[in-house]
């Protein structure tokens, strides 16, 4: 979610410091957990009552075909998409915070989970390719595309543009529950250190890490099964068929592993969340320091 200091009055005018400070840190924290996120696209494609697939195994797997740089697959494009994805969804964020309570107001938790939900959803939209570039990509096999280019090209001709929006609705659909459970528990600790007589206005950077660290977990996990069944429609067409839709999609996952199988793939995800966080959240404020804003 789009954090509210980027919109405070002392700040305004210096959005571009911002951007640059959330796509480094977002840079750096994606391209030091890379092999975790290919490991969970890994597991939540090819994983089934048959082939069952932990962490370990899969990445066994990855390096066994591809070598170990093989693990950093599609990184190039997951961080290319973080600035387009950054810039819309502070500016949408903009736009609704300043319709919702002014140019000067501080959005409520409502407000804020409107315009929060508002910009992902349009910044998801715009950078959906992008998405699906990301997990062809990753899930590759060695010597299949040349590259970026190569991948669209492949994809355009046998799949026609429609293939660039697929695990659109899902995707869409996982906004919903993520934002509403990354808000709440977020909202629930500041709750909790204000009752606890501690300065809110600086809670310090252990508990900013914990709390948002704790928030990402709870919204990623509540949205879960969407993402996963995103992931398998963005797949290969031999993974689930011809133009697979999230009802068969959901289906296939149920008939072949049971519930389970809609968190296959959860462990590399809570693994790398923390040091993702640390990560983002160092870099983020030593940009932030070094750019001059608050």
């Amino acid at each position: 979610m789009v954090p509210v200091e980027v919109l405070e009055v002392d700040n305004q005018g210096a959005l571009w410091k911002f951007l640059l400070s959330g796509a480094m840190a977002g840079a750096v924290s994606r391209t030091g957990t890379a092999p975790l996120d290919r490991a969970k696209v890994y597991m939540q494609v090819y994983s089934s009552k048959t082939n069952f697939m932990n962490l370990l195994g899969g990445i066994r797997s990855m390096v066994h075909e591809g070598g170990v740089r093989s693990l950093w697959r599609g990184n190039g494009i997951n961080v290319l998409k973080i600035a387009p994805e950054y810039a819309i969804k502070f500016s949408v964020f903009e736009q609704c915070k300043n319709f919702f309570c002014g140019a000067h107001g501080s959005p409520s938790f409502q407000e804020r989970l409107l315009a929060g939900s508002l910009a992902v959803a349009i910044s998801q939209t715009l950078i959906n390719p992008m998405e699906v570039l990301k997990t062809r990509l990753t899930l590759r096999r060695t010597g299949q595309y040349k590259g970026l280019l190569d991948c669209a090209r492949q994809i355009l001709e046998h799949d026609g543009t429609r293939a660039l929006y697929r695990g659109y609705l899902p995707n869409m659909l996982g906004i919903v529950p993520y934002a509403c459970t990354d808000l709440a528990v977020y909202e629930m600790i500041q709750s909790l250190w204000l009752k606890s007589g501690r300065d809110m206005e600086d809670p310090g950077g252990l508990v900013s890490l914990s709390s948002v660290t704790l928030s990402t977990t709870c919204g990623q996990m509540a949205s879960y099964p969407l993402t996963l069944v995103r992931t398998r429609m963005q797949a290969e067409d031999t993974v689930e068929g011809s133009n697979p839709t999230m009802r068969g999609v959901f289906q296939r996952i149920l008939a072949q592993q049971g519930w389970p199988g809609l968190y296959r793939g959860m462990t590399p995800t809570l693994l790398k969340v923390l040091p993702a966080g640390g990560i983002s959240y160092m870099v983020y404020e030593a940009m932030k320091k070094t750019l001059g804003v608050k």
